[in-house]
């Protein structure tokens, strides 16, 4: 590692410690010429995974826009914070296992279903109200009849 001071490109790493996200790694280095010290951080590089929209269009895949939807649906509901947290986290660990560069955004919602199926029924309900875009009375009360049925296999 290059010195921040001296430009001399070796030195010794004194310390290391995770971040307190966990994401990265903070170490301490010294100059082995000049013996000042300074700071680096090592993150891991992740390969940027596109979402593709229904109408075609592709964006960077964003986890908050997930957790902002799953806190929506779970709003005023007794789903504790730290549940809406790793569904998100076990979400974004789907994502990017896939390891594909691209990922439909259906997909993304079946994974939010899936997961709030599990986690809360009316949280549930309410985002598949707006993900599947009900057109009417009837077809929302068809999908609920499926999930009681499909429930109760």
């Amino acid at each position: 590692m290059k010195c921040i001071y001296c430009g001399f490109a070796d030195s010794k790493v004194i310390d290391s410690r995770s971040t307190d996200d966990d994401n990265s790694i903070r170490r301490r280095r010294e100059c082995l010429n000049c013996g000042k010290r300074f700071t680096t951080y090592e993150v891991i590089e992740s390969t940027p995974v596109l979402v593709v929209k229904t109408d075609g269009t592709r964006q960077p895949f964003d986890i908050s826009k997930v957790k902002s939807g799953i806190i929506k649906a779970c709003e005023k509901r007794p789903v504790p914070m730290a549940e809406i947290n790793k569904l998100v986290n076990d979400i974004s660990k789907k994502v990017y296992n896939r390891l594909d560069q691209e990922i439909k955004s259906k997909e993304i919602g079946e994974m939010v279903m899936e997961g709030l199926k599990n986690l809360d029924e009316v949280a549930y309900i309410r985002f598949a109200s707006v993900y599947r875009q009900f057109r009417d009375i009837t077809t929302f009360a068809d999908f609920i009849n499926n999930s009681i049925n499909t429930d109760k296999k």
